[in-house]
């Protein structure tokens, strides 16, 4: 999720939380708030990861500060500063409920996107994600702004923040249920193609809550499907004068007219294919091995560094948008030694 939406995630949270009563010892409600917003994005706070190494950001990013492990001792953190910042009237475990609660937030935001979070970090770098909610979802920052909003309309009252976080938790299942719907027509697809052994999956995509990717894993080859579930009517592709929302959604068919792809971890060819199993399995691209859920290879390449197998997640191809993120290979060079490097657009970088 992005950081804003758990900024405003928090805030409704603590407004939502808030004391009917004011005590004296208690957080005046706007403080409380302002806590809220930014114990719910402190997480995020590993962004800094990503200027150490150019792997950093696929090692620590929702690492140790996205840990249910390590909760107490980050909300412990921020209620001190942010006590610190009101000289401690009132003292620090005034805030550190309301800054453990927003934490908590933000690690279950994250859980349901399709990124992977090590929340037993650090005693395990094992990566979970339910993978129901995209990673930012316009709908689920949507409900929690109309929330916030109808909370300053009627300030007195913490009916409209609970009511939105109820709406909020519904939307959740009701992904849930979609993603039901899309694993069940994958498994429907796979058990008509003879594919007794298949793994289905289904991860979300931009747009609507009816966007899916179904993946249809069966050993090391992939099918997969961008499907509306809902749709009844394939959109006109989309041309010079499409919106950019509107770009992002045309790409899923209705089920009726999906459309399979395929796809493997390594290619097709049994000359590509052997120098693809050979990169995948160098030491230097454990990296990879572990942080993706759908290993595919791009392609295989002879050109400068060297020849190289090119490797993508299938998490991560998103119709209608330039590119795909997290691409990394293995370039044996002249001497014989295995390199891994990083494109990004058409430019290389080595990752070490």
């Amino acid at each position: 999720m992005d950081t804003l939406t758990h900024a405003l995630a928090g805030a409704l949270l603590a407004r939502a939380t808030a004391p009917r009563e004011q005590r004296p010892d208690a957080l005046p409600t706007g403080r409380r708030i302002v806590v809220g917003a930014a114990a719910a994005a402190f997480p995020d706070i590993d962004f800094v990861t990503s200027y150490m190494t150019p792997l950093s950001y696929l090692y620590h990013h929702r690492g140790v500060t996205h840990s249910i492990l390590l909760l107490p001792v980050w909300a412990a953190l921020v209620a001190l500063i942010f006590a610190a910042l009101w000289r401690f009237r009132p003292g620090w475990r005034a805030y550190f409920g309301i800054a453990a609660m927003a934490i908590g937030s933000h690690i279950a935001a994250d859980l349901i996107t399709s990124f992977g979070t090590m929340i037993f970090a650090p005693l395990s770098d094992a990566r979970y994600a339910l993978s129901v909610t995209f990673i930012i979802d316009l709908w689920f920052t949507g409900i929690i702004l109309a929330g916030l909003a109808a909370s300053l309309a009627w300030r007195r009252s913490r009916a409209p923040a609970v009511a939105a976080l109820a709406l909020l938790t519904g939307y959740v299942g009701f992904q849930w249920l979609m993603q039901q719907q899309a694993i069940d027509f994958g498994r429907d697809y796979a058990a008509r193609a003879g594919m007794r052994q298949a793994k289905v999956t289904a991860v979300p995509r931009p747009v609507s809550p009816f966007n899916w990717t179904v993946i249809v894993e069966e050993g090391s080859r992939y099918r997969y499907a961008h499907v509306n579930l809902v749709r009844e009517t394939v959109p006109p592709a989309p041309d010079a004068h499409t919106g950019f929302i509107a770009r992002l959604d045309a790409p899923y068919r209705p089920l009726r007219d999906a459309e399979w792809l395929q796809a493997g971890l390594y290619g097709g060819s049994d000359q590509e294919s052997a120098f693809a199993r050979l990169a995948f399995s160098q030491p230097a691209f454990r990296f990879f091995r572990w942080f993706a859920a759908y290993p595919a290879l791009v392609s295989v390449e002879s050109d400068n560094p060297g020849p190289c197998a090119w490797f993508e997640d299938l998490r991560f191809i998103t119709p209608g948008r330039g590119g795909t993120p997290f691409q990394y290979g293995m370039c044996r060079e002249s001497d014989g030694t295995w390199q891994p490097f990083q494109r990004v657009g058409t430019s290389l970088r080595a990752v070490y």
